[in-house]
């Protein structure tokens, strides 16, 4: 019988005491003045003890779905699950089990996960100020606010000739997207030749020096030649880009920041440590570079 996962474990063990666990009326709630870790909220047997950090650090490992729950709502299930888990442990050192190799290899693994993450967590998040990152959007919209965008569609040929068939139709009064779809030798032609929003460097020279000298709602009156063919340009409207808020785009930096500074860290954890690496064979492996 393969081992559950410990999330879905947990959650198991939630939905079983859930369901078998005993009524409770009213959730006492603690007194703001009382330090959860101290807090005892169940005792098993004569020396072992369960406090409310306990029932808040196991709801914090269960799915999303109930860690979005308070904790009010789940305190019974917790609680029980909590006084279930220390028999469980209890009987587990009873029968030895912690003296078993395989057993300490698994409780090392998990030992070297936590430290790492506390390790890290400490070291790291105390970098990521609030400074830090404004100083981070700043450079990073530095070159977003006041640029000029355009929104333009084309129709692209393979010769003048065509495209000048083209222009010769739009000043007859056509269509320029029933053109684009009927003509346009582009992926987008089939959407009228629209290109959405884009700034100056985003397309190639010839094409933004012939769009961005349009007038909104005028075409190219003569063909643009550039390395994908000739475009036949219409510019919808122009704009000036703004940089999106500081709030929009914190967690973004904020995840950006941490992989960089975890990477820093991991650099500088390497320098002078001589690693070894084996194949599953027990061949010598390279370093990756």
């Amino acid at each position: 019988m393969p081992l559950l996962r410990p999330a879905a474990l947990a959650a198991f063990m939630l939905a079983a005491a859930t369901v078998t666990g005993p009524a409770v009326a009213q959730t006492p709630q603690p007194a703001t003045d009382l330090d959860p870790a101290t807090m005892v909220v169940a005792k098993v047997g004569p020396t072992d003890t369960v406090t409310l950090a306990d029932l808040m650090a196991m709801r914090d490992d269960l799915p999303a779905q109930y860690r979005q729950m308070p904790l009010e709502a789940l305190y019974p299930a917790l609680l029980e699950r909590a006084i279930d888990g220390r028999l469980i442990a209890n009987a587990a050192r009873n029968a030895n089990l912690a003296e078993r190799e395989d057993v300490k290899r698994r409780v090392r693994r998990a030992e070297d996960q936590v430290l790492s993450q506390v390790y890290l967590s400490e070291t790291i998040a105390e970098q990521i100020t609030e400074d830090a990152l404004r100083g981070r959007y700043t450079e990073a919209v530095a070159d977003e606010s006041g640029r000029e965008e355009a929104r333009a569609s084309h129709i692209l040929v393979d010769t003048e000739e065509k495209a000048k068939e083209m222009i010769a139709e739009l000043d007859k009064g056509a269509d320029f997207a029933a053109l684009a779809k009927q003509n346009s030798t582009d992926p987008g032609g089939v959407d009228g030749g629209d290109l959405g929003w884009f700034s100056a460097e985003q397309m190639v020279p010839e094409f933004s020096e012939a769009a961005f000298a349009l007038e909104p709602g005028a075409y190219s009156k003569t063909p643009v030649k550039s390395q994908f063919g000739w475009h036949v340009i219409l510019l919808a409207e122009k704009r000036t880009s703004e940089a999106p808020p500081f709030e929009q785009l914190r967690d973004q930096l904020a995840s950006e920041m941490t992989r960089e500074l975890i990477n820093e860290k991991l650099k500088s954890l390497r320098t002078g440590v001589e690693v070894e690496r084996f194949g599953p064979d027990g061949t010598p492996m390279p370093a990756p570079q």
